[in-house]
């Protein structure tokens, strides 16, 4: 008896030191999205730190990047408490000790906020220094000057404008580097695109502006530069509208990003719009 009570592994309460067991994230067959309520975890693109990703409540259809650790609440300013549950960030204090704090107000390639407390302050320092190290490593890299809009505009539109299933919509990255948005079985993000030289392209074509559903728009110009979709099969369209690569387009894997189509708007995104088709598009029919 006391030869087994001596092999089992105790805290320093004489409790006995069990993890808990892991489980694997499912979607439920009747859940109305295929999203992982979980963090998405992800490094800042400005230096290069840690963030958690969740889905938030505020009204925003965006995503927002947290500190991966919890502070204590007294050293984080009240507009800047946010808590998570069940997956879902939420931007509010819950009454607890401990709360959450957005990345962009730790961010080292950011400004210092003004009201920051001095924990705040060397946890920004710490993460500073650590973007250092991956410059001086060259694990980060500092983002280069954009192109200028004119060689833009004509070679490769930022944020093209896809047609399909009848709707007009924006991407938020060119047609070529839309990533895949369902979950692999290591449980990370697919990395490959969802255009693939394996399946059906789509065409550039000059569409009118206006569309159907809104009134006509004093804009500089009356047609613009699409992907247009519509000739595909509907079963490919979809899969284009869930933004998903062929290998995922009839999996039951979830999602673990938001789908970034966003429905086009001519005075919202007037911008966007480009009078030429992008260079070589009559030739490849596709997003090169």
């Amino acid at each position: 008896m006391c030869s087994a009570n001596a092999s089992t592994p105790r805290r320093w309460d004489g409790t006995p030191a069990r993890s808990p067991r892991s489980r694997s994230l499912r979607v439920a067959p009747d859940s109305p999205t295929r999203l992982v309520r979980s963090a998405q975890p992800g490094h800042c693109p400005d230096c290069g730190n840690r963030v958690d990703w969740h889905p938030r409540t505020d009204g925003d259809d965006g995503a927002v990047g947290l500190h991966p650790q919890e502070l204590p609440a007294a050293v984080v300013p009240a507009v800047s408490r946010w808590h998570v549950s069940s997956g879902i960030a939420h931007p509010a204090h819950d009454g607890t000790p401990w709360c959450r704090i957005p990345h962009t107000a730790l961010c080292p390639a950011r400004s210092a906020p003004a009201a920051l407390t001095p924990q705040l302050a060397a946890l920004r320092r710490h993460l500073a220094l650590h973007a250092r190290r991956l410059i001086n490593n060259g694990a980060l890299t500092t983002p280069a000057a954009p192109p200028p809009p004119e060689r833009t505009e004509s070679c490769r539109p930022a944020r093209p404008v896809a047609h399909l299933l009848g709707v007009c919509y924006i991407a938020s990255h060119p047609i070529d580097a839309i990533q895949c948005v369902a979950q692999t079985r290591q449980r990370h993000r697919c990395t490959r695109p969802v255009l693939d030289d394996q399946a059906p392209h789509g065409t550039w074509t000059l569409f009118p502006t206006a569309l159907p559903s809104h009134r006509p728009l004093s804009l500089p110009t009356d047609r613009m530069a699409v992907y247009d979709l519509t000739h595909l099969a509907f079963a490919e369209q979809l899969r284009w509208r869930h933004q998903h690569c062929p290998g995922h387009a009839a999996s039951s894997a979830a999602d673990l990003a938001r789908t970034e189509w966003e429905p086009f708007d001519p005075r919202l995104h007037h911008q966007h719009i480009h009078q030429r088709l992008p260079h070589g598009a009559r030739k490849q029919n596709h997003g090169a």
